[in-house]
């Protein structure tokens, strides 16, 4: 246990040195001349003993000494007076002890999120299949670009992302979305997260109205709110948005926000003549349509419906539920007319992140990487999908398909978010239906559970415990 020597010099720790560990004599010493001082046994402005009596001491070079020191004088443990000596700081950080539990935060979207930096429960929605990710493809390639960047000398980034991934997804997205467009109105996000926040930025939508999905993501909505917009929940049918409604609640809204591909979470697409009139809306009121293109490209029935097309159209898409969440990321795409004010807001609010991510998706995006990806998902989806309503059906005859998901609805008043809580004990986590929805007179209860992850037991044994819950919890 290291100790102090009391006498009438510097204060000396007692610390003891092995050669056998992993970590070097300095560092050793870093950490035994911390700990003193941590514990109190090295007291604030106490004198510590020169370079050269320590190393003496502790039998080790100078250096080995000096080198520690340094660390601790750039962590402010220690001040260095030149030839007065070195002292102990008279500031020191409290003790580790006495900090508050890390837990005692709650963490971000505890209420909506059940768990950061876990692997995906059955049926939790947002996360591609698991064991579908090409990991060794993806690793070849993140660790090429990785050695190419420490190999380079590079100034800043450009703050729009790198120019290999924003020219692949100029044609990506022509040929899966039907989006025309160049390098330049592409901007790379921190994700669907980092797009939308950048366009309330860019657009300054503080204090202004904006149509949002009833039901829609919850998660956008509460981002809208905390930017300080008033959401306006517009109905959802069997045909996608009702537009009419939204003009006659708020005809003069700054945008909507609008999932036209697979609706989030009930899975439509947006009708033709829905379409047009969400289009001839945005042209005549100069306002904006914000398209999520929630698993556009995960059509499984057909083929994906073209993205929305016209000069008033943001669109969001992200890598987040066909590649990894972890990779945090996402782009957007502006009319030609906003580009130049949309990089400037990147530039000096949300610049992109890391080049040799970017690149990487790039050459995987290059090599057909992406698109074989895809393909083998919607297949593996569509035997999942089936898999899971042949499961749940015999127990629940109201299950339908949704996207890549399948909704069971429940009694009015049913305690869905009870029931989705409680399933987290069984490595289940289905979304409750009613937290969709923003309007009360509309709300619905049920469970949306994704196909994406299947269980080692199949999902047969979930679907009956999904039975029992909502028979004890419902």
């Amino acid at each position: 246990m290291p100790g102090i020597h009391k006498n009438n010099g510097p204060s000396v720790p007692d610390i003891l040195l092995r050669r056998d560990t992993g970590h070097s004599l300095s560092e050793q010493i870093r950490e035994g001349m911390t700990q003193a001082i941590d514990e109190g046994r090295l007291k604030p402005g106490s004198r510590v003993p020169s370079c050269r009596d320590l190393a003496a001491q502790l039998g080790v070079a100078r250096g080995t000494v000096r080198s520690a020191y340094d660390m601790l004088v750039d962590s402010q443990r220690l001040v260095a007076k030149g030839s007065a000596g070195t002292w102990v700081s008279e500031v020191q950080r409290s003790p580790a002890d006495n900090l508050p539990p890390d837990t005692a935060v709650m963490a971000p979207l505890a209420t909506v999120i059940h768990a950061f930096d876990r692997p995906p429960l059955t049926f939790q929605l947002g996360v591609p299949a698991n064991d579908a990710f090409p990991a060794k493809v993806w690793s070849r390639i993140l660790t090429r670009h990785a050695r190419e960047m420490v190999s380079k000398p590079i100034g800043y980034s450009d703050p729009r992302g790198s120019q290999a991934l924003r020219e692949q997804l100029v044609s990506y997205l022509s040929m899966a979305r039907g989006i025309r467009c160049q390098a330049s109105q592409v901007i790379i996000t921190h994700g669907y997260a980092g797009a939308l926040g950048l366009i309330c930025l860019a657009l300054g939508l503080r204090g202004k109205s904006v149509w949002t999905e009833d039901p829609g993501y919850l998660l956008a909505r509460k981002a809208l709110t905390l930017a300080g917009v008033d959401a306006i929940p517009v109905a959802v049918d069997e045909q996608g948005l009702c537009v009419a409604e939204g003009v006659r609640l708020a005809a003069e809204a700054a945008a909507v926000l609008v999932t036209p591909g697979q609706q989030a979470p009930l899975g439509m697409t947006l009708s033709l003549e829905r379409r047009a009139a969400l289009l001839a809306w945005a042209e005549r009121q100069a306002s904006w349509i914000i398209e999520d293109d929630y698993l556009g490209e995960l059509q499984l029935e057909g083929r994906a419906a073209p993205a929305l097309d016209g000069g008033r159209v943001l669109h969001i898409g992200t890598f987040s539920k066909n590649l990894s969440p972890s990779l945090r990321l996402g782009y957007l795409v502006v009319p030609a007319s906003q580009a130049a004010h949309f990089a400037e807001t990147a530039a000096l609010l949300a610049p992109a992140s890391s080049f040799v991510l970017h690149n990487a998706v790039a050459e995987f995006l290059h090599e057909g990487h992406f698109m074989r990806h895809l393909r083998r998902m919607k297949r593996l989806y569509n035997e999942r999908l089936v898999a899971l309503l042949a499961a749940l059906q015999p127990l629940f005859p109201q299950a339908a398909r949704a996207a890549l998901a399948v909704i069971i609805a429940l009694p009015e008043g049913c305690k869905d978010a009870r029931i989705a809580h409680e399933a987290l004990a069984f490595g289940m986590a289905p979304t409750p239906l009613s937290v969709w929805y923003q309007d009360d007179g509309r709300r619905r209860y049920g469970l949306v559970l994704s196909v994406t992850n299947m269980p080692r037991e199949g999902f047969d044994a979930c679907a009956q415990r999904l039975k029992a819950l909502v028979e004890t919890f419902g």
